[in-house]
């Protein structure tokens, strides 16, 4: 999150606040939305669907500099109608009005409705004051922002399950600080964030989203997210292609991971909803397998014995040295404390408004072959090519087969 883009000379945010109000100036079902941590793997596809969705519907996504070739990409591959409504503009969150020059701010200003905050920093190892500033003054920047815009209806912020910290049982969508101790700086700071949010849901009509682990889509299995708590997922997908994966304790702690289509589809539909104003909603999968389950069914479908063993420090080394698997999870020892922890995320208020919508997350037993077959693929781009870092997004491509 490093791109700045050139200021304007002297601009500066007004502290005035506008009130809010319901879009009038626009057809039923029209909107113009901004987002930010566009072309990132849940950006870029909730963008996709939402044109697709909402035909009258227009996007403006905040690009860093550095992004913009790849986001640029990404709208040629949209349709010509989709193209035309998805405007691409340089800023950083962590700038002085997100980077945005006068014009710019004061266009947005008078048009936006909607905002969809995403854009963080999810490694698990990342510096702790990197990590401040964007996670945590990168959602102040953009709440100065939705404060500022005169036809807001929604600020939708991407948080996650993971602000629970060490906490373990049953954790509620209303529950936020209740004692909890952070492992790294990523919860600690996705915290802090959230309680940003929560503070400012007295006077922007805010939702909050909790997802759990994202892993590839339920179609097609394409993933792309291979840092951060996302490496969970890799990590129990990717082990049985080669050597069994040590788990942690006796691997009966559930393991919540949800396809990213659900949670495009998801976020969607509840940014829509007028009942999502000022309440949080777990984008979980309600009934989740064990850790050991899971991982026993993907040896299975790799056609290897599920040979899983009790973790120690040594075996938790050992993971890192799994040819290819380094490559794609250079911080698997971080990932794996994620594989027993014993907490059930409830999610009545993501049930309760999903209900009748058709919208529900998908068993993984009915994706779990997907996610094998392009996983399977990608690992033999990575020890065919390389020269190629398989983490660079300009890789994040399907590989062939």
């Amino acid at each position: 999150m490093s791109g700045h883009a050139e200021k304007a000379p002297g601009r500066r945010s007004s502290s005035k606040k506008h009130p809010m109000r319901r879009v009038t100036d626009q057809p039923p079902g029209a909107r113009h939305v901004f987002i930010t941590g566009f072309p990132g793997f849940i950006a870029r596809r909730l963008v996709r669907q939402l044109l697709v969705d909402e035909p009258d519907s227009h996007v403006t996504a905040l690009v860093e500099e550095r992004q913009m070739v790849k986001a640029r990409r990404c709208r040629e591959d949209l349709d010509a109608a989709g193209a035309r409504r998805l405007q691409l503009i340089t800023g950083d969150v962590m700038s002085m009005d997100l980077g945005l020059s006068g014009e710019e701010f004061a266009t947005l200003r008078d048009r936006v409705s909607t905002v969809f905050h995403l854009a963080a920093i999810h490694a698990l190892k990342a510096d702790e004051d990197e990590a401040e500033r964007i996670n945590v003054g990168g959602t102040r920047a953009v709440l100065e922002f939705a404060r500022e815009c005169r036809q807001l209806d929604r600020v939708v912020h991407f948080s996650s399950c993971y602000v629970a910290g060490d906490r373990i049982g049953v954790i509620r969508e209303e529950e936020l600080s209740m004692g909890q101790r952070f492992r790294n700086p990523y919860e600690a700071t996705k915290y802090r964030a959230e309680l940003l949010v929560r503070a400012a849901m007295t006077d922007l009509p805010v939702t909050v989203l909790r997802p759990s682990i994202v892993v590839g889509d339920s179609a097609t299995g394409e993933m792309d997210r291979f840092d951060g708590i996302y490496q969970v997922g890799v990590l129990v997908v990717a082990s049985p292609l080669y050597v069994p994966l040590p788990l942690p304790g006796d691997g009966v702690a559930p393991l919540n991971m949800v396809p990213v289509d659900f949670v495009v589809n998801a976020s969607l539909a509840l940014s829509r909803d007028p009942r999502a104003v000022g309440r949080t909603f777990h984008v979980v999968d309600p009934n989740p397998l064990s850790s050991r389950a899971v991982y026993d069914l993907m040896a299975q479908k790799a056609g290897r014995r599920p040979r899983t063993l009790r973790i120690s420090p040594g075996l938790t080394r050992l993971v890192t040295r799994i040819p290819w698997l380094d490559q794609l999870v250079p911080q698997g020892i971080q990932a794996l404390h994620y594989l027993n922890q014993l907490a059930i995320y409830s999610s009545p208020n993501t049930l309760e408004l999903l209900h009748g919508t058709g919208i529900m997350c998908p068993r993984f037993e009915s994706y779990a072959d997907k996610l094998m077959q392009y996983l399977r693929a990608r690992l033999k781009t990575a020890a065919r090519v390389e020269s190629e870092d398989p983490l660079d997004p300009a890789h994040a491509h399907a590989p062939p087969a």
